[in-house]
This record gives C-alpha cells, sequence and structure tokens, in this order.
C-alpha cells in the first residue's frame, strides 16, 4: 500500500508499505494491504511504519490527528511526530 504522513510543517513519509500500526482514541489499530476504506481520528502514541514483512519499522511518537484510507492508499495527518527508532 502507499503511505503519505504529513505534519503541518512537513512531509514525514512518502512510500510504499506493508502496513501501519496507529494510535486510534480507543486503542491501537493496524492498515494493511487492501484493507476497507476508513477514516479515523488519532490520539497521543506511538505511529509504527511496518516497511516490509521482514519486521523492518519505523517508530515516531505523534500527538493526535486523522487517518483515511481508500484504494490502498494512506494519508496520515499529525499534529506533530518525534522519531523513536
Amino acid at each position: 500500500m502507499h503511505l503519505d504522513i504529513l505534519t503541518p510543517e512537513r512531509k514525514i513519509f512518502n512510500g510504499d508499505v506493508y502496513g501501519v500500526q496507529l494510535p486510534g482514541v480507543s486503542g491501537y489499530f493496524e492498515l494493511l494491504d487492501n484493507h476497507a476504506p476508513i477514516v479515523a481520528a488519532l490520539g497521543n502514541g506511538q505511529m509504527k511504519i511496518l516497511k516490509d514483512k521482514n519486521n523492518n519499522i519505523e517508530v515516531y511518537k505523534i500527538q493526535g490527528g486523522f487517518v483515511e484510507m481508500s484504494s490502498n492508499k494512506t494519508i496520515v495527518l499529525i499534529e506533530g511526530a518525534e522519531t523513536v527508532k
């Protein structure tokens, strides 16, 4: 799936990934290839970008925002992010 992650200041990520784990307002959830269309609010927590099936990941501490996934394209709009790993 294709993933774009944006903050008001900059683009954090743009590329093809295996999936992404996100902190929803009611708990963590994961989006993988061909997930059903979704729009969800995000809370504060860790976002994990799953780059491939070999556990190659990037981790960010994020502040609330929103995610939209449709047609195997995911857009994450967040207030801010700090690299964790």
